[in-house]
């Protein structure tokens, strides 16, 4: 099996949430996730975002649904760590 264990996301937000709201909705996606955002461009109405998120085995779906719920949209996927593990007999 192969686990996702970090993701980095290119992400266009408006205003609200802030930042702050926003790391924290992403985490609560993940019982273990670890979130790192950077605000790179902010314009009139929106803010342009560098999230990285990482975790033992990242939902990237869930992730992706909560940014959308947010009303946010994923621009793309920069950077991704993924770990394959021995399956279990």
């Amino acid at each position: 099996m192969v686990s996702v264990k970090k993701i980095v996301l290119d992400v266009l937000k408006p205003h609200q949430p802030n930042a702050l709201d926003f790391s924290r909705a992403v985490a609560e996606v993940g019982g273990d996730y670890r979130v790192h955002l950077t605000v790179i461009e902010v314009d009139e109405s929106t803010e342009t975002l560098l999230m990285t998120v990482e975790g033992s085995a990242i939902d990237f779906d869930a992730i992706q649904s909560t940014i959308s719920e947010l009303g946010a949209s994923l621009h793309s996927i920069d950077e991704v760590e993924v770990q394959g593990e021995p399956d279990s007999v």
